[in-house]
């Protein structure tokens, strides 16, 4: 974990890749400054048969009444990760700056979204319910964070990314941080020099999210 950056202007798209390389994220602290942190033990969700999807969020697939799109409303669910207004100042880590730097990223190509869509009976306009983003290099993607306003809406975004990225060719799905809530789905731990390993094995490798 390293110390937060005094002046902001001083992280740049460039400075955030490099970041990653080495295994760290970026994250913002109560103030809005930008610091880069990792985390021991790492967790990473499989993309092989380890990947587990329980029965409850099988039959919610099954009733397909979500639409689910990529890289549609970027700017949309970077905001509702951030989670305004719905937390403690404290656990607001996406900054608006961070915001602003993801968005360049995504301009770049190395960001990515999933959104899911339900529609409404009082709206002729289907809702964003739940989605989730994350970087891409080379075969990595890292994800970032999830939202849902219904249940099951991160859930369904996370099963369509693991089958988008199956059908892509990636090999690495990075968690950052285990948490019960994802090991449902097979997370597993891993120390973070057995992390950047197999980061720096498939970073190079040429896969279109």
């Amino acid at each position: 974990m390293t110390s937060p950056v005094a002046n902001n202007k001083l992280v740049t798209p460039e400075v955030i890749l490099r970041a990653y390389y080495q295994g760290f994220f970026p994250m913002a602290n109560e103030r809005g400054e930008i610091g880069f942190y990792c985390y021991e033990p790492r967790g990473v969700i499989p993309l092989d048969e380890r990947f587990t999807v329980r029965r409850s969020v099988r039959q919610i697939l099954k009733k397909k009444n979500f639409e689910v799109t990529f890289d549609t409303v970027p700017l949309e669910v970077l905001r509702a990760c951030s989670r305004r207004h719905e937390s403690p100042l404290y656990e607001q880590w996406l900054s608006d700056d961070l915001i602003h730097l993801y968005m360049r990223l995504f301009q770049m190509g190395y960001v990515h979204t999933v959104e899911v869509w339900q529609s409404k009976e009082d709206s002729k306009q289907p809702a964003l319910v739940g989605g989730l983003y994350g970087m891409t290099i080379g075969a990595a993607f890292c994800g970032e964070s999830m939202f849902s306003r219904v249940p099951y809406g991160s859930q369904i975004a996370l099963v369509h990314l693991v089958e988008r990225l199956r059908q892509r060719g990636f090999k690495l799905l990075d968690a950052q941080m285990p948490s019960e809530h994802l090991k449902q789905f097979g997370l597993y731990d891993c120390s973070q020099k057995e992390y950047l390993a197999e980061f720096h094995k498939v970073a190079g490798q040429s896969v279109a999210f």
